[in-house]
């Protein structure tokens, strides 16, 4: 059975997930994952840590971030290639630069206009009515983003073995009916192995400013947040193996990686006319002149011209 976990956070989204990216990235691995997406809240940190041990270990690592909106449920994107993720990183700067620090602001409108390129899928919590009578409002939201991504959406099943996993299907095949947006699993992956839970409450205590007791209406039922064997994937998804294997196909999709990005320097270094190391020159030898009115000392001339010729031969001047 192929399986690629689509929705996994890192330590990076503070005082949610409880284990490190490379802790992440060495159990996939081992649990024999096709791939693994690390999709931390509002962050793209966490796959600069899960990079390096997915080469060691031979995981693909699928680049995405999971999107808390003010205005639709939470969504999760995942980056097809080296432009699609330059929008997503735009997306959560956007964010940021919005709200205090440690905060992201985002809304319909702001996905919607750096969707091209990202996969998607409608991460449907109890928090957002998944379980209750309010949830006449999802189908309306999972509308709104489908007109936004049209056949890249998906719709995330994510079952942990909960006493209420079946009452949850039920509305996520009646939800899949009536938009026409597939179901994908996926696991909602807070931490790396199940003994991390009693990490997690605490972390989770910490956010709502409590104590771990008072926190039972905040802290997950089970400690079934954690990556799972080949075996309980199969298990859990029984009937639902399309939903497994559309896992699978989306990690196919997406084909970016970090050793894509390399520093790009701005266009427009010098004024026109003018190479960008002619342009140096002129400002180092201004600049000389204004820190030494009396003339230049020959040892900085000379140390001058030879930092400014070791530039020109490395090409560092832009």
């Amino acid at each position: 059975m192929r399986y690629a976990e689509l929705h996994c956070k890192s330590n990076f989204s503070f005082l949610e997930g409880a284990s490190h990216a490379d802790e992440l990235v060495a159990t996939a691995a081992q649990l024999g994952y096709q791939a693994l997406a690390i999709t931390d809240r509002n962050s793209l940190a966490g796959i600069v840590r899960a990079y390096k041990p997915a080469l060691e270990h031979g995981l693909k690592l699928v680049i995405g971030a999971e999107l808390v909106l003010q205005d639709a449920p939470p969504l999760v994107v995942w980056a097809t290639d080296r432009q699609a993720y330059g929008r997503l990183a735009r997306l959560i700067t956007l964010g940021r630069r919005r709200a205090e620090k440690g905060d992201c602001l985002l809304y319909l409108a702001d996905v919607a206009a750096h969707a091209p390129g990202l996969l998607a899928g409608v991460a449907i919590s109890e928090q957002c009515g998944a379980n209750t009578a309010d949830s006449s409002i999802i189908p309306t939201a999972i509308q709104a983003y489908r007109d936004i991504f049209g056949d890249r959406l998906s719709l995330l099943a994510e079952l942990n073995y909960g006493v209420r996993d079946q009452a949850l299907v039920q509305r996520l095949l009646g939800w899949e009916r009536k938009t026409q947006v597939p179901l994908v699993a996926a696991g909602d992956v807070h931490y790396h192995i199940p003994n991390r839970m009693m990490l997690h409450d605490v972390l989770t205590a910490i956010r709502h400013g409590t104590s771990v007791d008072q926190a039972f209406d905040y802290r997950f039922a089970n400690s079934q947040r954690h990556l799972k064997s080949l075996a309980d994937i199969s298990s859990i998804y029984a009937g639902l193996n399309v939903a497994v294997e559309r896992a699978a196909e989306i990690a196919d999709r997406c084909s970016f990686t970090l050793d894509e990005l390399k520093y790009e320097y701005p266009e427009e270094l010098a004024p026109a006319g003018m190479t960008a190391m002619q342009h140096l020159t002129q400002l180092t030898w201004d600049g000389a002149a204004v820190r030494y009115p009396q003339g230049i000392p020959e040892k900085v001339r000379q140390l001058l011209q030879h930092e400014l010729t070791l530039i020109a031969e490395l090409r560092y001047e832009a």
